[in-house]
């Protein structure tokens, strides 16, 4: 069964393909901040960091199925659509862009526990007929090392690896030394939840081994 990532995210590729999974990617063509800004307009209030993730991964999804249908009317498989976002102290952290902003994360959250949402959205597509949506939520609690040092901190945020990654820290490169305890899905953390992706494919009735490379539908 074919998967279509709707993704450029290296780390999310990765985490499909070590779970034997080697999608096609699509980059999704959806304005993040307009889109949330439009419907907090609309409903006149902020989302929640759970609301704020489902949203866009749903968007994405949808956006890309949409995508994949109108230029391969024969493809039978998933889209898979995700959205990330980490929450300290109710404050939503987002991806810091300026050293000096990812500098000033790590020295907040050093010490800390935080939340990392991971909204998921999985359309499926199947020749001649509509398509089906299933779209749930992960959750994952990250503690940071207490004894994290400014040199190492520095060094971190200067191998430009933090600037562009929701939090300012990964789980699966350089920072993983400095998390201390992650409780949930890890791979919620890497940024996409497999345990959630594997109940969201029951919702549509697909199981989770015939999307391993090499497995037959």
């Amino acid at each position: 069964m074919r998967v279509c990532l709707a993704s450029t995210s290296p780390a999310r590729l990765m985490l499909l393909r070590q779970a034997g999974i080697e999608p096609e990617t699509r980059a999704p063509q959806v304005d993040e901040e307009a889109v949330i800004a439009a419907v907090e307009a609309h409903e006149r209030r902020a989302l929640t960091p759970d609301e704020h993730v489902l949203l866009l991964a749903r968007r994405k999804a949808a956006d890309v199925a949409a995508s994949v249908a109108a230029d391969d009317p024969e493809f039978d498989g998933i889209v898979v659509g995700g959205d990330s976002m980490f929450e300290l102290d109710g404050e939503i952290l987002g991806k810091p862009y300026e050293p000096e902003v990812a500098t000033a994360r790590w020295h907040q959250m050093r010490g800390r526990t935080g939340i990392l949402h991971s909204g998921h959205s999985v359309f499926r597509l199947t020749p001649g007929q509509p398509p089906r949506e299933a779209h749930a939520v992960a959750e994952a609690a990250v503690t940071f090392a207490a004894d994290v040092t400014d040199a190492e901190i520095a060094a971190y945020v200067s191998s430009g690896e933090p600037l562009q990654v929701a939090g300012a820290f990964t789980i699966d490169s350089l920072a993983g030394a400095f998390i201390e305890r992650v409780e949930g899905d890890p791979s919620t953390v890497v940024g996409m939840s497999l345990s959630t992706l594997r109940h969201l494919c029951r919702e549509l009735e697909i199981t989770w081994t015939d999307l391993w490379t090499g497995t037959s539908a």
